[in-house]
């Protein structure tokens, strides 16, 4: 018993000893870790990601804890829904049955803001390729500016597993930076009188049948367009057909609740699992987050900018500032829409076209990541 007692004493000796010797880095991302759990409880920054996240960062940078090693905890997390890509395609199912295209079908020119919306993704590319990444993880990098979690985890987990920490961080960070990194930038680009075009709500409605039509269509047209990312698209498509089709209910409600929830957590410790000391204090680590803010940044910009073009073209009848939302942060930046449509005009109600612009970007998104890798396929570099 006495011989018991000791060992462990001498572990924890050892645990501690190391943490003050060669575990700065651990030390650091420890600190990391606890400022996620901070943001997500104290301030209710995206609590749903950045608990498991900042928790899991926490358990892997306690020195000798093991739990990123074969047949430890976080290991077994990573290896059963990361590197099989389970885990993101699982949580685009449920995206696909929380998401109402309604808006965006009522008004499908408005698809066009979220091609706009990718605009980001493609000069970031460049941008990499030009500081010396290899091609696979610059495509990786360059899918941050989806600001979209799951399309840009799929990708990291795929191609670039070495970045899957940084990458997976910097999406779910500036998706929840939207609503400050966005503003700016719509306001510096448009006149106070642009931003006070008043928008009327279409009228005409969306039948049942077009709503359930519209999922097949895009999968069949994507899937042809674009094969290497039928993962992505097919997924949630899959999600929408079972909301529209209504004859589901409970896998639409499972999806979008239940498998969401249980897989956001396990994702979450997994990508937490990712972010040791040793291996995430890189210098790349903060080239990969300047350039996923040049990115989101980027996208916002040319949106805008999209929008300002329409809004000439349609003689003042369009509103620049939903071009911003075309984005694949849904459905935070419809939301930095609206508020920011309200500040200029108190009866300009922003939120459907927004949401139109905003669901076209959520398509464009794993439109842009599935046409990079079907792009990458035909050089046979995967």
């Amino acid at each position: 018993m006495l011989d018991a007692i000791l060992a462990g004493l001498s572990g924890l000796s050892t645990g501690v000893t190391s943490l003050f010797t060669g575990g700065l880095p651990n030390a650091i991302m420890l600190a990391v870790g606890a400022t996620l759990l901070y943001l997500g409880v104290k301030k209710g920054v995206e609590p749903l990601l950045l608990v498991p996240i900042g928790f899991g960062c926490v358990l892997v940078n306690i020195p000798l804890s093991e739990l990123m090693d074969q047949g430890g905890l976080l290991k077994v997390f990573y290896e059963m829904g990361i590197a099989n890509e389970l885990f993101p395609l699982l949580i685009f199912v449920g995206i696909g049955a929380m998401t109402d295209f309604g808006p965006l079908l009522e008004n499908p020119k408005i698809l066009l803001f979220g091609a706009a919306g990718q605009v980001g993704i493609f000069v970031t590319l460049l941008l990499a390729l030009a500081l010396g990444f290899p091609e696979l993880e610059a495509v990786a990098i360059a899918v941050i500016g989806a600001c979209d979690g799951p399309t840009a985890i799929y990708v990291a987990s795929q191609y670039a597993p070495q970045l899957l920490a940084p990458i997976s961080v910097a999406a779910y960070s500036y998706m929840a930076l939207v609503p400050i990194i966005m503003p700016p930038i719509m306001r510096a680009l448009t006149t106070e009188k642009e931003r006070a075009i008043r928008m009327e709500t279409a009228k005409k409605s969306v039948s049942r049948q077009t709503k359930i039509l519209f999922p097949i269509v895009v999968t069949l047209v994507g899937g042809l367009i674009a094969p290497k990312g039928l993962p992505l698209l097919g997924t949630i498509m899959l999600g929408n057909f079972m909301r529209e089709s209504g004859v589901v209910a409970r896998l639409t409600k499972a999806s979008e609740n239940e498998i969401a929830n249980v897989v956001t957590l396990f994702l979450g410790l997994a990508i937490g699992g990712t972010m040791e000391g040793h291996a995430f204090l890189k210098p790349q680590t903060l080239a990969i987050f300047a350039m996923g803010f040049v990115a989101i940044s980027l996208d916002t910009a040319a949106g805008v900018l999209f929008g300002k073009l329409m809004c000439k073209l349609s003689g003042g009848k369009i509103n620049p500032l939903i071009g911003a939302a075309g984005i694949s942060a849904y459905p935070m930046a419809a939301r930095v829409v609206q508020t920011q449509g309200l500040k200029y005009n108190k009866k300009n109600h922003l939120l459907m076209h927004a949401a139109g612009a905003n669901t076209g970007g959520q398509i464009g998104s794993v439109v842009a990541a599935a046409v990079m890798l079907s792009v990458l396929k035909g050089m046979g570099m995967i």
